[in-house]
């Protein structure tokens, strides 16, 4: 743990770094997370942040809690396991304590941690959040969209998978290992889900929304080409495309377009009435399949990094 005192006339302002937390900070965070998400709209950190926020220390990432005399006001997330591309980081304030610096001096240390080398997510991309990247001299360098459409009288076709290739669900532990090598060919070029190890995927395994009915794994000659992962969001009545991938030497025929479509048709039949999904902006070829199922922007995440 790590401490960096900013004194503050009657309201001492700490900030504190860690590499793993205990229950009692962990339930903290999690109720800021929470008051933070009912005042956005969205969450301020995303479903793997919140995933690292429990369990013992993992390797490349640290917390910074940020409190005013001793209550929590802040959080932020740091994580430096990118061999490539700077640490990336995703932080919150609460939000009846937001404009009151409090934003820039999380900001302010995680520069100072990362070296000045740093990537920054405004989930939703709010205005304060993008005047705080501007104070801090970042620039904007990813947009992803969330896009969404709804299930109700769902018309698509039975898929038409390629030739020899069938579909069934996830076993888990049987199943494991073959769909991280799939999943890292597939994404070896989108660092943050190519990356995933089995620890990763044991942690969604063990929460509640895991089904793995849901969970599309596509096959040829008995080896694994292809998946659609699905995933229902039972409070928000949403189901979503949680990803989909292709290994890259069966990618071009089709198959990615069909496992989104059995997807699709499962949360239907499971009575979901809106689906959603995650894109990247630049990601031409599959937002345009997205457009085509009937998918349209919803709202857009940003990145911001400082320029190296």
């Amino acid at each position: 743990m790590t401490s960096d005192n900013i004194a503050r006339p009657g309201r001492p302002r700490s900030i504190e770094t860690y590499e793993t937390l205990s229950a009692e900070q962990i339930d903290a965070v999690l109720a800021l997370l929470a008051d933070a998400a009912r005042t956005d709209g969205q969450q301020a950190v995303s479903e793997q942040g919140r995933l690292q926020l429990r369990g013992q220390a993992r390797e490349g990432v640290s917390h910074l809690l940020l409190t005013v005399d001793g209550e929590l006001v802040g959080y932020a997330q740091l994580e430096g396991t990118d061999p490539v591309e700077p640490p990336a980081a995703e932080l919150v304030v609460h939000p009846s304590r937001r404009g009151q610096g409090h934003g820039r001096a999380l900001g302010s240390a995680l520069l100072a941690a990362s070296g000045k080398r740093l990537r920054a997510w405004a989930h939703g991309g709010h205005a304060a959040a993008r005047h705080l990247a501007q104070v801090l001299g970042m620039t904007l360098f990813r947009e992803l969209r969330q896009m969404r459409r709804p299930l109700a009288g769902l018309d698509l076709p039975e898929p038409v998978l390629p030739a020899g290739v069938t579909v069934r669900a996830f076993v888990p532990g049987q199943d494991d290992a073959a769909w991280l090598a799939v999943n890292a060919a597939a994404f070896a070029h989108h660092p943050e889900q190519g990356s995933l190890t089995q620890r990763d995927l044991d942690d969604r395994k063990a929460e509640p929304w895991f089904d793995p009915a849901g969970f599309f794994l596509a096959e040829r000659d008995g080896e694994l080409v292809g998946f659609h992962w699905t995933k229902v969001h039972a409070e928000e009545g949403l189901g979503e495309v949680y990803v989909v991938g292709v290994r890259p030497d069966a990618q071009g025929g089709g198959l990615g377009r069909s496992l989104t479509t059995v997807g699709l048709r499962h949360l239907a039949g499971r009575g979901v009435p809106v689906a959603m999904l995650y894109v990247d902006a630049d990601n031409g070829a599959a937002v345009s399949v997205y457009e085509r199922l009937g998918f349209e922007t919803y709202e857009t995440d940003l990145m911001y990094r400082t320029e190296t």
